[in-house]
C-alpha cells in the first residue's frame, strides 16, 4: 500500500513537473523566442535533468509545446457554432480563428525556425480539415465560388488570417480595424461573382 501510494506521488510530481515546463515553455518563448533550456526550467522551477527527463532536446520541447497548444485550440475551435447559413458560420469561424492565430504567433515561428515542415503542417489538420467542411459545404449550398479549387481557397484562408495577425503585431492594424474588415476579405475571396461558375 504505501509501495504504491509512493509510486502516485511520483507520478503525480512527474505530471506537474512536465505541465510546469510545458508552460513555463510557452510564456520564456513568448517573451523571447530565443529562450534557452535552462531558461525554461529556471521559469518552471525545475532542475535542466527534470527538464531532459521529459524532454530530451529543445525541439522535443517545442514539438510537444505545439502539440499542447494546438490540443487548446481544438478545444476552443469546437465551441463556435458552425450552424446557420454558409456565410454566417464562415464569419463565425474567422472571428474566432484569427485570434487564435494572433496569440500562437511567436510559437508558430519559433517552431517554424526549429522543427520541420511536416510536423508544423501536420499540427493544423483538424483545423484545415474544418475549414474545408465549411468551403465543400458552401460551394454545394451555391454560397461560395467553385472556379478556384478548394485546396487554393483553403490555403488562401489561412494566409489571410496569418496576415492579419501580423497586421496586428507590428501595430499596422488594430484589432478593431482587422475585425471590420477580415469578414469582408474572406467574403471577396469566396463569393460568387459574374466571373465565378
Amino acid at each position: 500500500m504505501a509501495q504504491t501510494q509512493r509510486e502516485r506521488a511520483v507520478r503525480s510530481d512527474s505530471i506537474r513537473n512536465r505541465d510546469a515546463i510545458l508552460e513555463a515553455a510557452a510564456t520564456c518563448l513568448a517573451t523571447n523566442p530565443a529562450s534557452s533550456i535552462a531558461d525554461i526550467a529556471g521559469a518552471a522551477g525545475v532542475g535542466r535533468v527534470t527538464l531532459y527527463g521529459h524532454f530530451s532536446s529543445r525541439n522535443a520541447l517545442l514539438a510537444a509545446l505545439l502539440d499542447r497548444t494546438m490540443t487548446r485550440v481544438e478545444s476552443e475551435l469546437q465551441s463556435v457554432d458552425l450552424g446557420g447559413t454558409p456565410w454566417q458560420a464562415m464569419d463565425a469561424l474567422v472571428a474566432s480563428s484569427w485570434k487564435l492565430v494572433e496569440s500562437l504567433s511567436t510559437l508558430r515561428t519559433v517552431v517554424a525556425q526549429a522543427l520541420p515542415d511536416q510536423d508544423l503542417h501536420g499540427s493544423h489538420d483538424r483545423q484545415r480539415a474544418r475549414v474545408q467542411e465549411l468551403l465543400t459545404r458552401g460551394r454545394a449550398e451555391g454560397e461560395f465560388r467553385v472556379d478556384h479549387s478548394l485546396d487554393w481557397q483553403t490555403a488562401c484562408y489561412f494566409a489571410i488570417l496569418h496576415g492579419a495577425a501580423s497586421e496586428v503585431r507590428t501595430g499596422r492594424l488594430s484589432e478593431h480595424e482587422v475585425e471590420h474588415v477580415l469578414p469582408q476579405t474572406i467574403r471577396a475571396l469566396l463569393q460568387v461573382g459574374p466571373q465565378a461558375s
